[in-house]
């Protein structure tokens, strides 16, 4: 699907309905757990990536490469996220009651208890991720879990690409620490 990216930016571009209809039906859920993950809250989240949306449609434009659409939404993503902060006056919000996961388990063919060691093991990756600074959980999270180069990282991010590295190591070696201290 990464292949027509640039093809579907073309013709969103030229102002192809489907064509934007595909992009989002993309990147919409990548982006919602990203954004999620740094604001900390389910509505303002979705206010943000609709923001981001309506954004990227009108400077479609200045995209250089085409090819790189997905890091510059998760880019204009992330600068909607900081202008939330600075209106809200926090760096970063606590979460509500909401469950950031879908914990369900795959039971086909899995032992009875095997589900429920899976959901604990999630609790406890997902609990030690929380731990961890922002801007660690920020490069983890658009690295390992969204797929983008460490280059588009540090595009999205607005940060020099040996600050990402740096913060991707300390942010696993952190992380790793946290998980081996589960009790």
């Amino acid at each position: 699907m990464q292949a027509d990216i640039p093809t579907q930016v073309q013709a969103a571009r030229g102002g192809a309905r489907e064509a934007w209809d595909a992009l989002f039906s993309r990147y919409q859920l990548p982006l919602f757990a990203y954004v999620r993950d740094l604001v900390r809250d389910r509505e303002a989240s979705l206010d943000i990536i609709q923001e981001a949306f309506i954004a990227a449609s009108r400077h479609l434009g200045t995209l250089r490469d085409d090819a790189k659409f997905g890091s510059w939404l998760f880019g204009i993503a992330r600068q909607k996220c900081v202008h939330h902060w600075r209106r809200t006056g926090r760096a970063e919000k606590i979460f509500d009651d909401e469950p950031v996961t879908d914990n369900a388990a795959d039971t086909t063919g899995a032992q009875p208890g095997d589900w429920l060691i899976a959901a604990e093991r999630e609790h406890a990756f997902v609990a030690a991720l929380e731990q961890l600074p922002p801007t660690h959980r920020e490069a983890l999270t658009l690295h390992f879990l969204e797929d983008f180069p460490l280059e588009e990282v540090a595009a999205i991010t607005a940060t020099p690409l040996g600050t990402v590295k740096s913060r991707l190591h300390y942010a696993k070696k952190k992380l790793r620490e946290l998980l081996e201290n589960q009790p």
